[in-house]
């Protein structure tokens, strides 16, 4: 069973929206996945993509390959989560002052 990390369009007509998901390689475009694993609005201002990344990583190394597309999408997204800041540390909690 060969498998394969693409798009399935959900949209409809002239409003694309797509999920990227694992499905089998001769299933057919928008059939039966095997997982969903994010998804893809092309109309969207601001952030298009939404993929988890670490079910990604699980199903390239069970051998799954992405197509060109969503291997763009995926380099893009690692590289827009190396690049957030992390959080800021909280700061130290201080003891309420008492009045003497």
């Amino acid at each position: 069973m060969a498998l394969k990390i693409r798009l399935s369009r959900i949209g409809s007509t002239h409003q694309p929206h797509y999920r990227i998901v694992v499905a089998e390689t001769r299933s057919r475009r928008d059939g039966d996945a095997v997982e969903k694993l994010g998804t893809y609005d092309p109309r969207a201002k601001g952030k298009q993509v939404n993929i988890r990344l670490d079910r990604v990583d699980y199903w390239i190394s069970k051998g799954a390959k992405p197509s060109d597309t969503v291997h763009s999408m995926i380099k893009r997204a690692r590289r827009a989560q190396s690049a957030a800041p992390a959080a800021p540390p909280a700061p130290p909690e201080t003891a309420p002052a008492t009045a003497s």
